[in-house]
């Protein structure tokens, strides 16, 4: 898994040296969706270094991390700005318990900043760990809300399949992916109800975009009435561009229209953009500026810091807030983290929007982004490239064994991974999702880069592939 790219750096371990860490995380440490057949012959590659779009691994190998971490390394690694603030704050105050009626400076400015930044009434802000515990306190606060209202039977999430909501019990159970809802875990199911994917690639069968949309969205409506109707049900949750789940962008008005059903029925609409927030499209948001919608609640995290610190946010309307402030009624918010608006990392938020800002990052974007969409899109006369579908610096390859019948692989030869590998060993890393291959690059990334990963891409779905035909499997 390395590449033939190598450059020192501080602190490159020889090769026992690395082979060491490789040996102690294999045996000590738990990954996120470890694979638990394969991980122990595999092991993991150890990261040490990174700058900018580039990472190193222990040995000094160098390769373009297309993935941005994992969606969030948005204004790119190492910046000496980012590392000189984290650390003023550190000695300044590195922590203050957040709690009832304690506060701290870069809390409050942070949640003023983000007030300012979400469309219409969002003016208030919650602040959790990251992009799960922004969706699990979404959920939450929705209860509250409706309780206090004194609407107690209005506990019904509609979700969908395919979507991608987080980690967390509430937000796994409210996320839709297959891979993600094995028979070996639990999840929440009796509020909560996934409607079909938006994926028009895939689903369509045939029919027209619009097509399509009028059926999702007569799709919702049945949904509604098939729970007990509009006063049943609590919430309508959706990213604007599906993340994880394929990189799907919506049929063209399709999530507007479900807005617009949710706004006419007291549905509220709760906007994921822990990935499109903060730049990815090119803008600090997406829901209004690209879709034309104001949700009443926009979870968000990734993007807010870089990945530089662990923080996300809930922001959500000044309805929401009047419902569950109501004085003389006795409530309060019985929710909330250790580490919520911790100063460290809202320092570091605020300082990441602030470059965003002054190296007008999100007009880079819009500029970039097209680019490198326009190029990716020349993988398509590859006989493996069934589909190229993204925005901007949020984007996805769908490999498959017959273009016109869009057959997929046998899943178990994880084709995704084996193009992935391809990859890495030429300086190039994607992110694999079994037959497909994701990236979400550094917002800084440049033109140049841009054609690397396409130039590079290219060639690892062409190795990837002659190894296919030769074992049989093409």
């Amino acid at each position: 898994m390395s590449s033939n790219n190598t450059a020192a750096h501080k602190g490159q371990l020889s090769a026992d040296e690395t082979q060491a860490i490789i040996d102690m995380d294999r045996d000590h440490h738990l990954h996120p969706y470890q694979i638990f057949d394969v991980f122990p012959e595999e092991g993991a590659l150890p990261i040490a270094k990174g700058k900018g779009c580039l990472i190193w691994d222990a040995e000094g190998n160098q390769y373009l991390d297309a993935v941005g971490g994992l969606w969030c390394n948005n204004i790119g690694l190492g910046r000496d700005e980012m590392a000189d603030v984290i650390a003023d704050q550190v000695r300044e105050l590195s922590y203050a318990s957040p709690f009832v009626d304690m506060t701290n400076v870069p809390a409050a400015k942070l949640a003023k900043k983000l007030a300012d930044l979400a469309p219409g009434h969002l003016n208030h802000v919650f602040f959790t760990c990251g992009g799960s515990t922004a969706v699990d306190s979404a959920y939450r606060t929705v209860q509250m809300y409706n309780n206090c209202r004194g609407k107690k039977d209005k506990k019904h999430f509609i979700s969908r399949k395919d979507a991608y909501h987080g980690t967390t019990y509430a937000a796994m159970s409210l996320g839709g992916k297959a891979g993600d809802h094995p028979d070996f875990f639990d999840f929440k199911s009796d509020d909560i109800h996934h409607l079909s994917s938006p994926n028009h690639y895939r689903y369509s069968k045939g029919l027209s975009e619009q097509e399509f949309a009028d059926q999702l969205v007569a799709e919702f409506e049945a949904k509604i009435e098939e729970i007990g109707g509009a006063d049943k049900v609590a919430a309508f949750i959706a990213e604007p561009i599906m993340g994880a789940g394929g990189v799907v962008l919506p049929p063209a008005n399709y999530l507007k229209r479900i807005w617009e059903i949710c706004q006419a029925n007291d549905i509220l609409y709760i906007s994921d953009e822990v990935v499109t927030g903060f730049g990815r499209l090119g803008q600090w948001f997406a829901s209004e500026s690209i879709f034309g919608i104001v949700p009443d609640i926009i979870v968000c995290a990734k993007g807010l810091s870089s990945g530089y610190l662990p923080i996300g946010a809930m922001i959500f309307s000044d309805a929401i807030f009047a419902g569950i402030s109501q004085p003389d009624q006795g409530y309060y918010y019985a929710h909330g983290y250790t580490y919520s608006g911790h100063p460290v990392s809202c320092a570091a938020a605020l300082k990441n929007i602030e470059i965003l800002e002054d190296e007008k990052i999100l007009e880079h974007v819009r500029e970039v982004g097209p680019y490198f969409m326009e190029q990716l899109n020349t993988l398509r006369d590859l006989d493996m490239v069934g589909d190229v579908r993204g925005s901007h610096l949020m984007v996805c390859v769908e490999l498959v064994k017959n273009k016109a019948t869009k057959e997929n692989f046998p899943e178990e030869l994880d084709i995704g991974k084996q193009v992935s590998n391809e990859a890495d060993a030429m300086g190039l890393i994607v992110r694999p999702i079994i037959n497909l291959n994701v990236m979400s690059p550094p917002l800084v990334l440049t033109k140049e880069e841009a054609d690397f990963i396409v130039s590079t891409l290219r060639k690892a779905i062409i190795d990837a592939g002659a190894k296919m035909k030769e074992q049989g499997h093409w």
